[in-house]
C-alpha cells in the first residue's frame, strides 16, 4: 500500500510500505512476517563525502579543506565551520548545488548488495533517506539517482523523512552514529555503516558496525532473523 512519511520538517514522500504490527518481523519478537531492512542513501549507497571533497577543491581551490582521513562528526558543514566561520556556507554550497546528488558515485558493492537483498526470501528492503532542509534539488535528484543506478523497482521503495525513528523496521544501515527523533525507542536495530567521519567512533555492545558492503551483511540479516 502507499504511505506518506511526513514529520513536519520535510516535504512528504511516497513510499510502498505495508502496515506492521509490533512483533510481526523476525527482529521484532516474532517470525510471522518478513525481515524489513532500511538502508540509508548518502554515505551508504552513494559517495557523498568523496563528492563534497572533490567539489569543494574544484570550486574553492585556494581554501583549506578537510581530507577524508581527517573527517570527524556527521556534519561536514560544522567541521568546515570550525576551520573558519565562512567555510561552512562554502562547503554547503557544494552539496546544495544542482546536479550534486544525481552525480554521486555508488559506494563500492552497494548496488550489488541491494539487488541481492531485494531478491532474498522473506526480506523487505527500503531506501530510507533524509533530504536536506534546502531541498530544491536534493529530493528530485535522489529519486533520479535511485532510478539510474537501481532501477524503477527501487524508486517504489524510497522513504524520505527527516525522522527515521518513526519508520517501522527490523534493521537500519546508516552512517550517522547517533539517530534521534520523536520515537525514543525505534523498532529497528541501527547498524552503523562505516564512513570516513565515523571510523573513530567506539560502539558499545550490543551495537554493531558494517565495515563496507564487502563485509558480511548477510550474516547480520540472518542473525536478526533468528531473534
Amino acid at each position: 500500500m502507499l504511505m506518506h512519511i511526513h514529520t513536519g520538517k520535510a516535504r512528504p514522500a511516497l513510499a510502498c510500505v505495508g502496515h506492521r504490527a509490533p512483533g510481526a518481523g523476525g527482529g521484532m519478537g516474532g517470525t510471522a512476517g518478513p525481515l524489513r531492512v532500511l538502508v540509508d542513501m548518502d554515505g551508504v549507497l552513494a559517495d557523498f563525502e568523496g563528492a563534497v571533497l572533490r567539489g569543494f577543491g574544484t570550486r574553492f581551490p585556494g581554501e583549506p579543506r578537510v581530507e577524508l582521513a581527517a573527517r570527524r562528526g556527521f556534519s561536514v558543514r560544522e567541521q568546515y565551520r570550525c576551520l573558519r566561520e565562512d567555510l561552512g556556507a562554502k562547503v554547503a554550497s557544494v552539496y546544495e548545488a544542482p546536479g550534486f546528488f544525481l552525480g554521486l558515485d555508488p559506494i563500492p558493492g552497494a548496488l550489488e548488495a541491494m539487488q541481492e537483498m531485494i531478491h532474498m526470501q522473506d526480506t523487505e528492503v527500503f531506501i530510507c533517506t533524509s533530504p536536506l532542509r534546502k531541498y530544491e534539488h536534493c529530493i528530485v535528484e535522489k529519486y533520479k539517482w535511485v532510478e539510474k543506478h537501481l532501477g524503477p523497482e527501487f524508486v517504489e521503495r524510497i522513504i524520505l523523512t527527516r525522522d527515521k525513528t518513526v519508520v517501522s523496521a527490523d534493521l537500519l544501515f546508516d552512517d550517522k552514529d547517533t539517530i534521534r527523533g520523536a520515537e525514543l525507542n525505534p523498532s529497528w536495530e541501527h547498524v552503523l555503516f562505516t564512513c570516513c567521519h565515523n571510523r573513530h567512533v567506539q560502539l558499545q555492545a550490543p551495537r554493531r558496525r558494517l565495515l563496507s558492503w564487502a563485509d558480511d551483511w548477510k550474516a547480520i540479516l540472518e542473525s536478526k532473523r533468528r531473534q
